[in-house]
Order: C-alpha cells, then sequence, then structure tokens
C-alpha cells in the first residue's frame, strides 16, 4: 500500500516539477493536475488488466503488463494478483481432491453388491449404481431424472413407497425374474435431507431358495420319521391292549423292527450328509486300493439281495486294473455302497447289476454300476440327487430306501473332486458313474 502511496507522490512530484518548469507557478497547477491524471491512468489500466484476469475461467497465472519490460503487476495490485492467485491455486487444488474423494466413493458404491438408487424429493432418480440398474431394469444414464414408479412397477413398491413408513423392507420380483427362475429382492428406502430418499436393493433369491429348502427338509423328514413312528406307535399299542397268539405278536414283532431299522438308517444317513457338509475337504495323502473296495461292496450287495431283492437277480463284478484312489475311505466307500444298493433294490427279478472299475486312458478312474431295472424317465434325472427326492415313492419305501443315498453320493463326489454321470432311459436300464479325477488314481506297481 505504501508503494502505492509512493507511486502517486512521484507522479505529482514529476508532473508539479515539469509545469513549474514549463510554466512557473501556473504551470506547477496544470503540471500536478496531469500528474494525477497519468498515475490515475495507469491506477485504472493495471485495475482492469487485474479484473480481466480474474474475468477468465482459464488462466491461472498473473496477469502482466507490457511483459517485456515489467514481467508483473506493480505495488499492490501485483499483491493482489499474488494472493488470488494462490487463493485460486488452494481453491483448484480442494476441488480437485474433493472430486477424487468423491470418485472413490462412487467407485465403492458401483462395487456393492447391493443396488443403490438415491431419489429426490419428487421421487425421482438422481443417481444409481450398476447392482440396481440390474435389479430393477434400469438404464443409469437413460433414466437419471426418471420418476421410480415409472419404471418400477410392482404394485407392493409403489404401496411401500406410498406409505412412507420404511421401517421393514419389501420383497419384490426383480427385473430378470422368469417363471423358471425366480428372481427375489428386498428393498428397503431410508429418509435423508429434504424428502430425499435412499433406496437399498438386496438379491436375496438364494436364501429364499436356502430357506424353501430348510422348510421342504424339515417337512420330509418329519414326514418320514412320522410315519414308522405311526406304525410302531401302533402296533405297541395292540401289544399292549389285545390277547394275541404267539405267531401273531412275532409278526408285529418283525414288522416294529422293520420299521425302527428303517427309522435308524434314516438318521444315519442324515448325520453322513451332516457330516460331509461340515468337515474339512479330504486331502490326497490317503491312498485305499480299488479292489478291496470293490470286494466290501460286493459282500454288502450280495447280503442286501438276499434279504430285499427278487429271485434270479445276477450280480456281477469286475475289479478291472489294481488301483489305488487318494480320499477317505469312509466317504468313498459309502458312495460306491449307496449306488449299488439302490441297484440292487430297484432291479427287477432275473435282471442283472453290473459294478466294474476301469482306468480311463486320460488317467481318471471310473468306478461304474449298471443295472437291467425299469429305467429312469429323462424329467427325473436332474431332479435325482435332491434330498427325499423319489420317482416311485411306495417302491422306494417298500424297499427300505430313505431318499438320500444319491444325494450322499453327490456330495462324496464335489468334495473327492470327482464327477457323478447318470444315464437311463424308461424300460431300458440305467448307469449310474463316479469318474475321480487323474490325480486321485494311481495304477498299482506289480510285485
Amino acid at each position: 500500500m505504501i508503494q502505492r502511496w509512493i507511486s502517486f507522490a512521484v507522479c505529482l512530484l514529476a508532473g508539479g516539477g515539469l509545469g513549474w518548469a514549463l510554466a512557473a507557478p501556473e504551470g506547477m497547477v496544470v503540471g500536478l493536475l496531469l500528474g494525477a491524471l497519468l498515475w490515475l491512468l495507469l491506477d485504472s489500466l493495471y485495475l482492469g488488466r487485474l479484473l480481466a484476469w480474474l474475468r477468465s475461467e482459464q488462466s491461472n497465472d498473473a496477469p502482466t503488463l507490457m511483459a517485456r519490460t515489467q514481467p508483473k503487476l506493480p505495488g499492490v495490485w501485483g499483491e493482489v494478483a499474488d494472493r488470488t492467485r494462490r487463493l485460486l491455486k488452494n481453491r483448484d487444488q480442494q476441488s480437485q481432491e474433493s472430486q477424487a474423494r468423491l470418485d472413490e466413493f462412487l467407485a465403492a458404491i458401483q462395487a456393492s453388491p447391493n443396488g443403490v438408487v438415491l431419489l429426490d424429493g419428487q421421487g425421482r432418480i438422481e443417481w444409481c449404481n450398476q447392482t440396481a440398474a440390474q435389479h430393477f431394469g434400469f438404464d443409469a444414464q437413460r433414466d437419471v431424472l426418471q420418476h421410480i414408479a415409472n419404471l418400477v412397477r410392482e404394485p407392493a413398491f409403489n404401496t411401500y413407497m406410498a406409505s412412507r413408513n420404511f421401517a421393514q423392507e419389501v420383497v419384490i420380483a426383480g427385473d430378470l425374474s422368469t417363471p423358471n427362475r425366480p428372481v427375489k429382492l428386498s428393498v428397503q428406502a431410508h429418509a435423508y435431507g429434504k424428502d430425499r430418499k435412499l433406496l437399498l436393493s438386496r438379491d436375496i433369491t438364494a436364501v429364499e431358495q436356502a430357506e424353501a429348502m430348510r422348510r421342504d427338509f424339515v417337512a420330509n423328514v418329519s414326514h418320514e420319521i412320522r410315519t414308522p413312528l405311526t406304525v410302531l406307535s401302533g402296533f405297541v399299542e395292540t401289544l399292549q391292549t389285545l390277547p394275541l397268539k404267539e405267531a401273531e405278536r412275532s409278526r408285529y414283532l418283525a414288522l416294529m423292527a422293520q420299521q425302527s431299522q428303517r427309522m435308524q438308517t434314516l438318521v444315519s444317513d442324515l448325520l453322513t450328509l451332516s457330516r460331509l457338509e461340515g468337515s474339512p475337504l479330504p486331502g490326497a495323502g490317503d491312498w485305499m486300493s480299488t479292489r478291496a473296495l470293490l470286494a466290501q461292496c460286493e459282500q454288502e450287495a450280495r447280503a442286501l439281495s438276499q434279504l430285499i431283492a427278487p429271485p434270479g437277480q445276477q450280480l456281477l463284478f469286475e475289479p478291472g486294473p489294481a488301483c489305488e484312489i487318494a480320499g477317505l475311505h469312509s466317504e468313498v466307500c459309502s458312495a460306491l455302497s449307496n449306488l449299488v444298493s439302490n441297484a440292487v433294490r430297484y432291479t427287477p427279478e432275473a435282471g442283472q447289476i453290473r459294478v466294474s472299475w476301469s482306468r480311463l486312458p486320460d488317467g481318471r478312474g471310473e468306478f461304474r454300476v449298471k443295472n437291467s431295472g425299469p429305467g429312469i424317465a429323462p424329467e427325473h434325472l436332474p431332479r435325482l440327487t435332491e434330498r427325499f427326492y423319489r420317482i416311485d415313492r411306495s417302491r422306494s419305501r417298500e424297499t427300505g430306501g430313505t431318499g438320500l443315498g444319491l444325494a450322499i453320493v453327490k456330495h462324496v463326489a464335489q468334495r473327492h473332486g470327482a464327477e457323478l454321470h447318470i444315464e437311463s432311459q424308461a424300460g431300458q436300464g440305467s448307469c449310474f458313474s463316479i469318474v475321480f479325477p487323474a490325480a486321485r488314481v494311481r495304477l498299482l506297481q506289480a510285485a
């Protein structure tokens, strides 16, 4: 500021001295006025240059007047320009940092597995992430400022938004939902700001399916246990209240033992499934002989065949090359026994069951069970490994099946990296095979 007054005084002295030199005292007054006018013009020029720079949206450098001889504005205007430049630089830096934080925040929301929609006070879309666009069928760019009610036509959703009671979530069908593959969304709104709303969506299809499976599982277990319990309860009441002959008593006790064994088998299979789902995966360090496995399966199969199979049933076992497979003996043996026992139960009179082990050309090993039973219709094949799924419920219960055998086989195969293959045609028998990966199969060296 002092420099500004000094420059003003210099202009006055220069103008007054020049006027005095030219026209004595009268010229000095004119010189003083001319000096003040010159200073005012120069000061206005500097000020205009500064204002022009401030109005510019592109320049971040201090303005210069006659850059060849005076690269910077002099005096107070130069200081104002420098301070303004620093302020603008700080402002731009803060703006860039804020924009970077905003971009990071939006990127985090974009990466969220849940859908996020921002609505203004009128219910129009201000912004949404890609997950929400997929959930609701939005176009994240095109549908900005579109009213949410015009895009989401679910009556339950519109009722929910109109109620303004967002304490609970609402479940609606997703945009990709079809009758064969339903998609369920959980949607909840949160009010914020001035009548604005944050809409969160979550795909709960898997949760809904798991809950449905749990309900079906509990219902199936209850039904499977209730039937033998009812039979046992009836026989116990009969034995307690009626005088029976020894032959009748023996028959009733035999039926009671059969139903008791059925419940025991069911509980055993349920425990096996629970153990498979909750235990760590088997390693590849424990090896077992395929011929020993087949021998054990053959012994169990022939014992079962004598008990429940119709006359003339043929059991053929082909051990194949001497190999070893890596895994848990109890699990693999359980899977193989389930396949063989199923074949025994469902192969009719004079039918044939062929059980074999072979090593495939690519090093994998295949355990195959083929029977000449009634076969399976194509519509049943995809669901055979579901728990308690039966093609013929009465036939399965007559033979003592629990409906869990193939579910156990599937879990064992998955845990060992193996594949379960099912081939069948109605009236032409069935073939079940477990193919173990080459890493779990090795040939035994001849002694």
